[in-house]
């Protein structure tokens, strides 16, 4: 039994999809009935569970061979760093206590460094917690994800003016889809010839060439029809339009802290430690696909 936690997701319903596809038994682990809804329909058995919750979340890891555990960003929390950390402590501990033979943690570019990361540092906190797990252990390091841009789009195409914290705006940083990250993930798990490797395992994964703020904009542009232009908001707007977006004050310092390191260079892909992969789906992929539910918000 394979249990895939955020099996709703933008990547756990790739991963869900792939093993079942591939003949395996999937419990996909959900927060309520109507987000397991489409996975049942292609087989899965759904078990509902609050990773803030022990019972429920040590219930959906019982007779696991394989756990995918991600930490969840939780949107409105006032305290989302506390809130993920309650996270991890109790997928942690229901994991030591009744340990699968494989686990794969969904991380973060820049989950090595210990200190200055924002909400990325709570990825580092992942890791520490989940190495003491006697199992086999894969950490697949993700790049941002393309689908985050989602998020300004409305804005971009209301006003044509792309927002951006990525500073300069030539600047090319990494990025990947998030279905060529659950594509990924089930790969890792369905391989066998790896279990006999020292862990945790390290993947790094981002997407086939690097981008900019430029790209983002020029390429909306052209899927879009309208004229966008990128804008490099400036550091002093930062946590005001953040907030203005509903995050909380907390969250949105979170994200600013990552943002000043992803722009001092410190995001990246740990250099000679692991493997580093590259996804196959580009960005005008991406942002066509998310293109229509957009348009049809701001009409």
């Amino acid at each position: 039994m394979f249990v895939i936690f955020g099996a709703s997701g933008n990547a756990g319903s790739v991963t869900a999809a792939a093993l079942r596809h591939a003949g395996r038994a999937v419990r996909a682990v959900v927060r309520n009935e109507q987000q397991g809804e489409s996975l049942a329909k292609i087989g899965c058995e759904i078990a509902l569970a609050d990773l803030t919750d022990y019972a429920s979340t040590a219930k959906a890891i019982a007779s696991a061979d394989a756990v995918q555990i991600l930490c969840p960003v939780p949107g409105a929390d006032p305290q989302p760093a506390d809130t993920m950390r309650r996270m991890i402590e109790t997928a942690a501990r229901a994991l030591k206590a009744n340990q699968p033979p494989r686990i794969l943690a969904l991380s973060d570019y820049g989950a090595e460094l210990e200190h200055g990361t924002g909400i990325t540092q709570l990825f580092h906190c992942l890791e520490a917690q989940l190495k003491p797990v006697a199992s086999h252990l894969t950490f697949l390091r993700a790049a941002e994800h393309m689908q985050n841009w989602g998020r300004v789009l409305p804005a971009a195409l209301r006003m044509g003016v792309l927002p951006s914290l990525h500073h300069p705006l030539g600047k090319l940083f990494p990025s990947v889809a998030a279905q060529d990250v659950g594509q990924l993930a089930a790969d890792l798990l369905l391989d066998d010839d790896a279990t006999g490797e020292m862990t945790p395992r390290i993947v790094s994964v981002e997407g086939p060439q690097r981008i900019s703020a430029l790209d983002v904009a020029r390429t909306l542009g052209e899927i879009s029809g309208r004229d966008i232009v990128a804008h490099e908001l400036p550091r002093h707007e930062w946590t005001p339009t953040l907030l203005h977006a509903g995050l909380s004050a907390n969250h949105a310092q979170l994200i600013a802290d990552l943002y000043d390191t992803h722009n001092a260079g410190r995001i990246d892909f740990e250099a000679g430690v692991g493997e580093r992969r590259f996804g196959t789906t580009g960005l005008a992929q991406v942002l066509a696909s998310i293109l229509p539910r957009v348009e049809a918000a701001v009409r």
